[in-house]
């Protein structure tokens, strides 16, 4: 679900700063755009949608596109939220890009706010504080007037303000309901629990309580930014980067319900190659999202989570059986293992993806199975959708100069992009192909 990775590579670009490799997670590049997914119709809170086709880069190979559509929940349906806002006022929030900034993007999630739910506010600077008890979405006056009041002064005693603002959600928890601490920083801390770890075991320590937690990262530089994904990803959560207004707008007003509400927690995707026709493959991008093949069906390990609306995409490189592959993949023959199955009665299966998820208040795994059929379509024909992620994901590990990628021609990637941008209501297509115009 985090996208933070892209505003962050979008900020480098437009400064006219090269990009750092490892500010690049291309999975969180190609999950920033919205794709056009069906709804689900199942029993399951989500659809899953597959692509078969040709890899742009590595011609010989082929590319499989797996989406997740979470369900759309009606508004006027959704929990009732318990939010803390756990705000860093330290001194090093005092740039226009920071606390000031912070200041309009709360206002804009505020303004999503019904009676029903309530908003608390607790910041840290030296110390942590309560500056607003719980109050009425309806009484949006008196938070925004709380925001407005905040001032930057002093050191970041972030593990204090963790504790403080989980107790605080703690003791309003709506069973049944969203409950979720908004986390916004530029990721400073250096007092307390400041040692990663001891966030890290913090964060996992406090996600046993059922409160999701929501991290909106603000004028930071590389390291802090890599700190905030894993607080999120440990704390059953996402990540934000806000670099300007309109990110704000689009995290905290268009995407509310997808950023906020999350209708599944703990989802795994695991899939099954058939030997018979894939020869190789790899996952592009989610390095540090892996899982080991017996995680799958444990329910005690902590997975990503999936919020109202929201849409998940992966893609597979494929070396298809019988084609030479110029990467040195090769695999001692195992001694022990015989292989029995009777390929031909699987003949027309590229692949069998399994997917498991939790409900977000629930502790057990509900299991889905789907097969992909092996019928490859020209990439010329495949969706609009194919060809965007694609060519995002190309532009991704071109900036990760990807030894894995024989051509990083912007030239190719724009004209890849511009097949997969008819539909871009919100401009963002359009902004991609400009920062792929502006990085040789």
């Amino acid at each position: 679900m985090d996208n933070a990775s892209y505003t962050n590579i979008r900020r480098f670009i437009n400064q006219g700063q090269k990009v750092p490799k490892d500010a690049v997670r291309v999975e969180e590049m190609m999950n920033f755009f919205k794709y056009n997914y069906a709804q689900p119709t199942s029993k399951h809170p989500f659809a899953i949608h597959t692509e078969y086709s040709d890899c742009p880069w590595n011609e010989k190979h082929k590319l499989v596109k797996i989406g997740l559509q979470g369900k759309e929940i009606d508004s006027d349906i959704l929990p009732n939220s318990n939010f803390v806002f756990l705000i860093d006022v330290s001194g090093s929030m005092g740039s226009q890009n920071k606390l000031p900034l912070l200041k309009e993007s709360m206002k804009v999630l505020v303004n999503q706010l019904r009676a029903k739910d309530k908003v608390s506010i607790v910041v840290y600077a030296g110390a942590a504080g309560l500056v607003l008890p719980p109050t009425s979405g309806n009484d949006k006056e008196t938070i925004i007037k709380s925001l407005e009041n905040l001032n930057a002064g002093g050191s970041t005693a972030g593990g204090a303000g963790i504790e403080l603002a989980y107790k605080i959600a703690a003791e309003n928890f709506i069973k049944g309901g969203n409950n979720r601490v908004i986390l916004a920083t530029d990721g400073d801390f250096n007092v307390g629990a400041s040692s990663n770890k001891d966030m890290e075991t913090l964060i996992e320590e406090k996600r046993k309580s059922g409160v999701f937690l929501t991290c909106l990262g603000y004028g930071m530089g590389n390291y802090k930014d890599s700190k905030m994904e894993t607080l999120a990803d440990k704390g059953n959560g996402n990540y934000a980067y806000i670099d300007n207004i309109q990110e704000a707008n689009r995290f905290l007003g268009k995407e509310f319900k997808g950023s906020m509400f999350a209708i599944a927690k703990d989802v795994k995707i695991q899939i099954e190659f058939n030997p018979k026709h894939v020869q190789n493959y790899r996952l592009i991008g989610y390095e540090n999202r892996k899982l080991r093949p017996e995680d799958f069906k444990n329910d005690a390990i902590d997975a990503g989570e999936l919020g109202s609306g929201h849409t998940v995409t992966a893609l597979y490189e494929i070396i298809p059986t019988g084609v030479e592959s110029t990467f040195d993949n090769s695999i001692d023959p195992l001694k022990y293992t015989e292989q029995k199955t009777n390929f031909e009665k699987y003949a027309d299966e590229l692949a069998t993806v399994k997917f498991r998820y939790k409900k977000p208040d629930g502790d057990k795994s509900i299991e889905m199975v789907q097969v992909i059929e092996n019928k490859s379509i020209a990439l010329e024909k495949a969706s609009e959708d194919f060809k965007f992620t694609t060519a995002v994901a190309w532009f991704g590990l071109k900036l990760r100069d990807s030894k894995l990628v024989t051509n990083k021609t912007s030239k190719d990637i724009k004209a890849l992009a511009l097949q997969g941008k008819t539909i871009d209501k919100e401009g963002y297509k359009a902004e991609f192909i400009r920062l792929v115009d502006a990085v040789n």
